[in-house]
């Protein structure tokens, strides 16, 4: 096993459990709920389903990124031990967390001469982000080198798909992603629209699809029209929901009929409180390998 230290934000929407597992490390972003400040520690401070238990009942959210001197105290912890760092931030379309890291590397590069540290933009959120740290660890794990990495991650990022789809526009509303004007009449019409994760690592609007059956048959289509190998998709697939987990797991059925070949089950995590305080209850969003985002 390599001897470097593969890290990433809270925002990977990974379980305590699976980045112990694959050995990966994080630096935790911060929120608050109803006035009070939390670490954003894959929820254990505040449990998912509570955290949007209350949201529902109209407690404000609102979140703070990971600042220059947070990146440099927690960069230097590894580099003291004589550590190589691999870190990737959440995408620069949604935070300027890439911004912070960077300027911590630079800063930080004087003082240890003789150490890599690379910090790569991943391009990606949620469980895309999960799923491609995870897809690093295993490189890790297997032997590779923090160079061998670094590379994989910087040329293979964009063939990480995001797509999802919100039955709620409430919080959309609320964050200024969805016009009052537009959101009204979305919910009228129940709308759902599905969105990705562009070229640029921002959520892009692409469809507006009547009905939540609708929409659920139609990432699932997208899948199949995106994915390596189309049917013959033989990668993970990670799902991750806000607090409508029969949603998720409707969607996941779905791929695991047309999917035979994909690599175990399809694993559902929850939405984690950073990406949840914007996208509030409902979302469901499905990560894969495919086709290389151009736009």
């Amino acid at each position: 096993m390599s001897d470097f230290i593969l890290s990433c934000c809270s925002a990977v929407d990974l379980t305590q459990e699976q980045m112990d597992n694959y050995g990966i490390s994080y630096i935790p972003f911060h929120f608050e709920l109803n006035g009070v400040q939390y670490t954003d520690d894959l929820g254990q401070s505040v449990p998912y389903p509570e955290f949007y238990r209350r949201m529902s009942e109209g407690e404000d959210t609102k979140t703070s990124q990971v600042n220059i001197d947070e990146f440099i105290q927690y960069f230097e912890g590894f580099l003291k031990e004589g550590k190589d760092i691999l870190h990737l931030t959440l995408s620069s379309g949604i935070s300027g967390t890439f911004n912070s890291a960077r300027l911590a590397k630079d800063m930080l590069e004087e003082k240890y001469p003789g150490r890599k540290l690379y910090v790569v933009d991943s391009l990606a959120a949620s469980g895309g982000y999960g799923l491609l740290m995870v897809k690093l660890a295993e490189l890790k794990n297997a032997g590779k080198s923090v160079d061998e990495v670094y590379e994989f991650a910087e040329t293979q990022k964009k063939k990480l798909n995001h797509w999802f789809f919100t039955s709620d526009l409430t919080f959309f509303i609320k964050g200024g992603r969805v016009s009052k004007t537009a959101g009204f009449v979305g919910q009228m019409l129940n709308i759902c629209p599905l969105l990705n994760v562009d070229f640029m690592g921002r959520l892009i609007p692409r469809e507006k699809i009547r009905t939540k059956k609708k929409v659920i048959a139609r990432i699932v289509d997208v899948m199949e029209e995106k994915a390596e190998g189309g049917r013959d998709y033989n990668g993970k697939v990670f799902i991750t929901q806000s607090y409508c987990e029969d949603d998720a797991k409707a969607v996941a059925a779905l791929i695991e009929e047309r999917f035979p070949k994909i690599d175990g089950k399809v694993e559902i995590n929850y939405i984690g409180n950073l990406i949840g305080s914007h996208t509030g209850p409902g979302t469901v969003a499905l990560f894969f390998w495919g086709e290389e985002r151009t736009n």
